[in-house]
């Protein structure tokens, strides 16, 4: 028996949909693009074809690039007075903390997602895109069981997904929250993919886009016009590479935030010689938590503004620019102890091709299109992606996003594949993810899963289980006012990773997010 490949996804349909496409000859590409298809499906509070994301992919022949097919502003066309817009708060619940989301019709930018996944199997699939939509399509036809991880962000959401009553039927088929083990379909989005795969691909994409403008335009309180949808195509950029040790950090460039902050954080990591201390010792925790505070300050010295007016600083930022005084920045916040709805998937196939793929629907916006099942972002309603504040942007900018799919590399050789899900969580996920492997030599399990810390400006929040004595304490003494979580939440995001080494492919998924391993094998 051989091995065709390895996925690490967040939810049990989603990875066998990538592993049943490695079993039917389709390389690392088929597996993610059918992967996302059915998490359109069953990680329907996280992701739609009415949002947007990105996919790094490659292998050590042809090289690796980054698919952007994430969200533009819309408003093209739009002239004398703003529409009335239809656009309101929300708050989501995690518990241990609040956050809110602006939804409506005004808060959907043009989506990506739909468009991205086809543009990538056309790029770089090899089985028909009949073969790749048929795990998703059955699932939403047929329905399929709602995982306990799945059943919580939809508790989370509920607020959001009970604004209309196209999305609350496909979120409350019953009129109650779904618990785990029961069962959801949505056969609308299953007749669609089913038409995408065997028809004409491009009238069903020009139904989509159609439906898009007919129900988020302006007579209707959105942004959305012909304009937009016309104009609108993914993007091929280069991966942003960051060399640390042995390896290089290929990840996702401007106008994406996320890379460049990751970037910027394994540069001063390395300066610092991080990875002598003991894994998650008091030293360790406190030098974590500098690091992070570092990176929360880098982004509020005008990153945002640069990744339009001068990406080339950020490319520069991450290649060792300014560095040496941002490690100085942390050194001190060490020696004086003062520190301050997206989901991934990740692939290896048996070739040594891998892709990593993060989409995002935000938490949706709270209404659908008609006739496709197709639940649309809010990304114009959350403040981490509209730092300037709500509808400022141009009409046709590309919308940043802290979005960071991720494939680290030997000489070429993939080595993991990785990213994650968690809003503005992201970078502080992938940062901590990337030093535990590469920096602290933990096992992939051990690395992905480890207790983690996020720092927003002079707010710490962390995870407290797990940690060596005393950490806990010295983090809590060094922020007063810290949120300090006892148990993994998904608040930190779900990172999920693969890797090839000594011979095999393996990988880690993440428990906050009920992360999954599949093997495929023939």
């Amino acid at each position: 028996m051989g091995i065709l490949g390895v996925i690490a996804a967040s939810e049990p349909h989603t990875a066998e949909a990538g592993a049943c496409l490695l079993r039917r000859g389709g390389n690392a590409v088929d597996a993610i693009v059918a992967a996302k298809l059915a998490a359109t499906v069953t990680e329907l509070p996280l992701t739609s074809l009415g949002g947007g994301g990105a996919c790094v992919w490659g292998d050590a022949d042809d090289g690796y690039k980054v698919l952007d097919f994430f969200a533009a502003t819309p408003g093209r066309g739009l002239t004398g007075d703003p529409p009335p817009l239809d656009f309101a708060p929300v708050t989501v619940d995690f518990g241990r903390t609040t956050q809110v989301f602006h939804v409506g019709r005004a808060a959907a930018a043009v989506p990506g997602e739909l468009v991205g996944l086809l543009e990538l199997h056309r790029r770089a699939g090899r089985v028909p895109l009949r073969e790749v939509v048929a795990p998703a399509a059955a699932w939403a036809r047929d329905g399929f069981t709602v995982s306990p991880q799945i059943a919580m962000i939809i508790a989370l959401v509920a607020p959001i997904a009970r604004r209309s009553p196209a999305v609350a039927s496909r979120f409350f088929p019953r009129g109650i929250l779904p618990q785990a083990g029961d069962r959801l379909s949505n056969p609308e989005l299953g007749d669609f993919l089913h038409a995408l795969g065997e028809g004409n691909t491009d009238s069903h994409v020009a139904r989509y886009w159609a439906a898009l403008v007919d129900n988020f335009g302006p007579a209707q309180g959105g942004l959305i016009t012909a304009q937009d949808v016309a104009a609108y195509a993914p993007v091929i950029r280069e991966p942003l590479r960051v060399g640390f040790g042995p390896y290089t950090v290929l990840t996702n460039p401007p106008p994406a935030a996320g890379g460049g902050l990751i970037g910027a954080g394994l540069r001063i990591a390395d300066r610092l010689d991080l990875g002598e201390e003991a894994f998650l010792s008091r030293e360790q925790q406190l030098a974590m938590a500098a690091l992070l505070a570092t990176v929360s300050e880098i982004r509020q010295a005008d990153y945002d503004h640069r990744l339009y007016t001068d990406p080339g600083s950020i490319l520069d930022l991450a290649a060792g620019d300014g560095i040496p005084a941002w490690a100085k920045r942390t050194r001190a916040l060490i020696a004086e102890n003062q520190l301050g709805a997206t989901t991934h998937i990740s692939v290896i196939d048996a070739d040594r091709m891998a892709a990593a793929m993060t989409t995002s629907n935000g938490e949706g916006c709270g209404e659908a299109l008609p006739g496709l099942g197709v639940h649309v972002n809010n990304f114009l309603g959350e403040d981490d992606i509209n730092p300037a504040g709500f509808h400022q942007r141009a009409p046709g900018t590309w919308m940043s996003t802290m979005m960071s799919p991720t494939i680290v590399v030997a000489g070429e050789r993939p080595c993991f594949a990785l990213g994650s899900g968690g809003s503005n969580r992201i970078r502080s996920a992938i940062l901590q993810t990337l030093l535990n492997l590469l920096a602290y030599h933990r096992p992939l399990k051990e690395a992905v899963n480890a207790p983690r810390l996020h720092v927003e400006g002079d707010r710490l929040w962390f995870e407290s289980h797990g940690l060596g004595a005393g950490a806990a304490a010295a983090l809590q003494a060094a922020w007063p006012a810290a949120t300090r979580f006892d148990e993994a939440s998904l608040f930190f995001g779900g990172v999920n990773c693969v890797a090839s080494g000594h011979g095999r492919l393996y990988g880690a998924g993440d428990r906050r997010r009920g992360g999954v391993v599949v093997v495929a094998e023939h």
